[in-house]
């Protein structure tokens, strides 16, 4: 909090430093969301920059990160929408990879199998195709949830809405999620 406090006082370096501890981060949660590299460059600027802007506003009622990711996911979803890529609209509520195992750093590496490789990385690009036929609302809570691991208070926070709303949201991006990937599920 003291570099967010620096950078309200007009401190452009601590700002900068924030930019390199958050930008990996940012550029990960908004690349999954539109799904090209460029794209997802460009907006976590625009939502840096926007950040730079509104900082005086931050009131450290949250954490500067979960007031951060807001700024993003607001930055994404308006693309997304002026880009009109939407997922299917059946519903009106308008992935690094996690399979770290404990002692990886401490154990021998072995390169998996190269059936194994391949079969994984189907099973990644059929999950990421199933995730960009959700709407930008249902992507963003599945990704911050599932993603960044992000509690439920954390995910309203960032989006906006309420608990209430964002447990609906991930219910019904589950539900879709698990019918688009039912074939996949069921033969691992």
């Amino acid at each position: 909090m003291a570099l967010v406090r620096r950078c309200q006082a007009g401190d452009d370096r601590a700002f900068d430093e924030l930019v390199a501890k958050y930008r990996t981060r940012v550029y990960a949660m908004i690349y999954h969301l539109v799904h090209n590299e460029q794209d997802a460059w460009d907006l976590a600027q625009d939502g840096f920059l926007k950040a730079w802007k509104s900082l005086d506003k931050f009131r450290f009622q949250s954490s500067f990160y979960t007031w951060l990711y807001r700024i993003m996911t607001n930055v994404s979803i308006d693309w997304l929408r002026r880009k009109q890529i939407q997922g299917a609209q059946e519903f009106d509520d308008s992935v690094g990879l996690h399979e770290i195992e404990p002692g990886s750093d401490l154990a021998p590496k072995s390169e998996p199998h190269p059936i194994t490789k391949l079969e994984r990385g189907e099973v990644r690009q059929r999950i990421d195709a199933a995730i960009a036929k959700l709407s930008p609302e249902h992507r963003t809570v599945i990704l911050l949830k599932e993603m960044e691991d992000l509690q439920y208070h954390e995910i309203a926070e960032t989006v906006g809405c309420s608990i209430g709303t964002v447990m609906s949201r991930l219910f019904y991006a589950r539900k879709k999620l698990q019918t688009l990937l039912k074939d996949v599920y069921e033969n691992l």
